[in-house]
């Protein structure tokens, strides 16, 4: 009787070692921090609605060409014409009638984008407080613990961008082209993105013991792949010299995925090259990363 005890206790003690197991229990770890603190989700979207809110309204551009602001001296134009023509302007220029709706679209990448950034700082700390030296003690496989760290941040993206699409259609999206296929290939490609973009901040925080470090490279790119992309103002109209960095830019083919499938609008590229070009990305960017790791990480 006491052997058999003795035997079922041991197989109570035994450790779950599947890789699985390992990545949803740190995927897990990441995400708790993130809902059980719902004042962080909460912030985190307070950026994203203050562009939509008063950015996006306040570039009223329609309202350039309507029949109050548009007007040639001399000549009485209908007001019917002068409204179809700043809907054929704004069309031609946005790829929508409506600049708000062109803006709204491209904050799904924006939000997205902004959590990635941050995903390298949580190995940072961990380093810090000691816990990543225990996690390297376990049989846990290196490569697990960045990709529970990339995994934790696209979940975290794919929430927010919901929550700021909702926002969005209360303040005037327009919705004639969302249905579930195209919400879901918008989030498939921001899926994508923020795969390539998390797996790219891990990586270089894997050797970081600093988190000033890691803000001060968040602060340096943050402005130059918002504004080296189409998220706020189409490429084709960019100056020449900056139009080749847009269009390397991998927020440029998430946003111009989200764009085609959710506004209707033409985009730079086919949709089938727009997917290939960011799977290419997110699968490069996340295998150099998961190596690097097996190579580098340290407590």
């Amino acid at each position: 009787m006491s052997a058999q005890t003795n035997l079922t206790d041991n197989r109570n003690l035994e450790v779950n070692v599947s890789p699985l197991h390992g990545l949803w229990a740190l995927t897990n770890r990441e995400l708790k921090k993130w809902y059980k603190k719902p004042f962080i989700l909460t912030m985190s979207l307070v950026q994203p609605f203050i562009w939509l809110a008063l950015f996006g309204r306040a570039m009223n551009i329609n309202a350039i060409f309507t029949s109050g602001s548009f007007n040639i001296p001399g000549l009485n134009i209908p007001k019917e014409i002068i409204n179809q023509i700043s809907k054929q302007i704004m069309e031609s220029t946005f790829g929508t009638s409506d600049y708000f709706s062109f803006l709204a679209v491209g904050m799904l990448s924006f939000i997205a984008l902004f959590t990635a950034m941050f995903s390298g700082m949580s190995i940072v700390w961990d380093r810090r407080l000691g816990f990543l030296g225990k996690v390297l003690s376990t049989p846990i496989s290196r490569g697990i613990i960045p990709l529970s760290k990339v995994l934790s941040a696209v979940v975290r993206a794919i929430v927010q961008a919901s929550i700021v699409l909702i926002i969005a259609v209360f303040l005037g999206l327009d919705t004639s082209h969302i249905t579930l296929f195209n919400v879901l290939g918008a989030f498939s490609a921001l899926f994508l993105m923020v795969l390539g973009f998390s797996s790219l901040f891990v990586m270089l925080a894997i050797r970081s013991t600093s988190w000033e470090t890691q803000q001060a490279i968040v602060n340096l790119l943050n402005m130059p792949l918002i504004f080296a992309s189409n998220i706020i103002f189409p490429a084709k109209y960019m100056p020449e010299w900056l139009q080749p960095i847009v269009y390397i830019n991998p927020i440029s083919y998430a946003t111009d995925i989200s764009r085609q499938l959710l506004l209707g609008s033409p985009g730079m590229a086919s949709l089938a090259f727009d997917f290939l070009y960011l799977g290419s990305f997110a699968l490069t960017i996340t295998i150099v990363g998961i190596i690097l790791s097996w190579h580098y990480l340290s407590k």
